[in-house]
């Protein structure tokens, strides 16, 4: 969501003359889109604005500002604590981000944190997405309804809201004229959303479907979903699209109900391994990844057990575990903690499964050729960079004219993170 933001920022800076720089310490404008899930992301701010004060010592301070989640959540506090910070902008202002640089002067600091999220999209409605990368995000929905007792998303992005269905396709059209081949749709609850017109509600079924047609587009996923949400018509997509790609990322949080009902997240285990096995039953080739929150209070070790026994059923890929971090405001801030020592020996004990099931996966793409989609020239390398259909990273030597293309790739070798190869030239097809 962020890196989207991001972009959107740029597109409309780009609309009073602003250009992006790599040389850091000559710019005239410096902004940090931060993320509020964890305190240490928004510790990191902080560090961030410490190390720019350093760049520009001796040089003329540039216009410092802080957007996204931390804004929103710390606001006037941010600007209290950290007097460099000349501007705050929350995620639902980005709108009056250009008003707010043209009119500002040194002597007044400056906080845009309302909830106006109708107002933002149909600003940038009206701003053609400039993305070219191979593989884009797509935003179709923001904020959440859920309240999670541990998430702060709901206070900083506000309530669930769905764009509507035929400004997505047209963005998603502009996305694919600037050569885009794989489109993510991206919300808190990407598959909450739900958009009224008329009397026709659309769902992300829906958007899947549209998406389906468009013949230059050649893979569609979508991301973070929530499995309240996971409706029947979005699990039939897995048996009637070719481009949705096999590999899906449902949080869980925790392998036991009585965690999860603690937590409030509104699903049973029993709940998500229906889902689970309905997928698996249309297409046994599915893998799924999650997030999981280690040591949330109240925790046993039967209760950690129980998240242990679900994760080895599933085999999880590529999934998120963290220990739990109380944020400001939520429902879980106050509740004690537990152990350190103990928190840490769980998440290890986690982790060490997880990736010895990522290890396995990719082990078992030695000596296959795999459809790659290739995304771009690594950097001061003579490689190339794509993924598979499970988002799987893969490297190998190859020119810069198959960037945009599904290749064929034998698969040589592996670590825990990415895959390494060969591309098959005479398998190589046009995306």
């Amino acid at each position: 969501m962020n890196e989207y933001d991001s972009n959107r920022i740029y597109d409309s800076l780009k609309k009073i003359g602003f250009i992006k720089t790599d040389k850091q310490d000559d710019a005239y404008c410096y902004i940090l889109n931060t993320c509020h899930i964890r305190d240490k992301a928004k510790e990191k701010v902080y560090h961030e604005v410490g190390r720019v004060k350093k760049l520009y010592r001796e040089k003329k301070k540039p216009i410092m500002i802080v957007a996204g989640c931390v804004a929103q959540a710390e606001n006037q506090e941010m600007l209290k604590r950290e007097p460099y910070i000349d501007i705050v902008i929350g995620p639902q202002s980005y709108h009056k981000i250009n008003q707010l640089l043209k009119s500002f002067t040194q002597k007044k600091k400056k906080e845009e944190t309302e909830f106006n999220t109708i107002e933002k999209f149909e600003y940038f409605d009206n701003i053609k997405n400039t993305s070219n990368k191979i593989s884009s995000f797509l935003t179709i929905q923001e904020g959440c309804d859920k309240f999670c007792h541990f998430c702060v998303v709901p206070f900083t992005r506000g309530p669930e809201y769905s764009r509507p269905f035929i400004k997505i396709i047209k963005e998603a059209e502009e996305l694919i004229k600037n050569g885009v081949k794989e489109i993510t749709l991206i919300g808190q609850n990407v598959n909450a959303y739900s958009y009224k017109d008329n009397s026709k509600v659309y769902k992300i079924s829906d958007l899947i479907n549209e998406l389906e047609k468009i013949s230059e587009l050649e893979r569609i996923r979508y991301t973070t979903s929530h499995p309240r949400d996971m409706t029947d018509d979005l699990i039939d997509c897995y048996s009637t699209s070719k481009k949705l790609m096999p590999f899906i990322h449902l949080p869980i949080q925790s392998g036991s109900n009585k965690i999860l009902k603690l937590m409030n997240r509104k699903h049973t285990v029993e709940e998500y391994l229906s889902i689970y096995e309905k997928l698996k039953k249309i297409n046994s080739s599915i893998e799924f990844s999650s997030d999981f929150i280690i040591s949330y209070p109240g925790e046993t070790e039967e209760n950690f057990n129980e998240t242990i026994k679900l994760i080895k059923k599933i085999k999880f890929l590529n999934s998120y575990s963290f220990i739990f971090s109380p944020r400001p405001g939520t429902k879980a801030a106050g509740l004690k903690l537990i152990d350190d020592e103990i928190s840490k020996e769980r998440l290890t004990k986690v982790q060490k499964i997880l990736f010895s099931y990522q290890l396995e996966m990719n082990r078992s793409f030695q000596n296959k050729s795999i459809d790659i989609l290739v995304e771009n020239k690594m950097q001061g390398q003579n490689k190339l960079f794509g993924r598979n259909k499970y988002l799987n990273s893969v490297i190998f030597k190859g020119d810069e004219k198959n960037i945009g293309k599904i290749v064929k790739v034998k698969i040589e070798g592996c670590n825990q993170n990415s895959l390494f190869g060969e591309i098959e030239h005479k398998n190589m097809r046009a995306a």
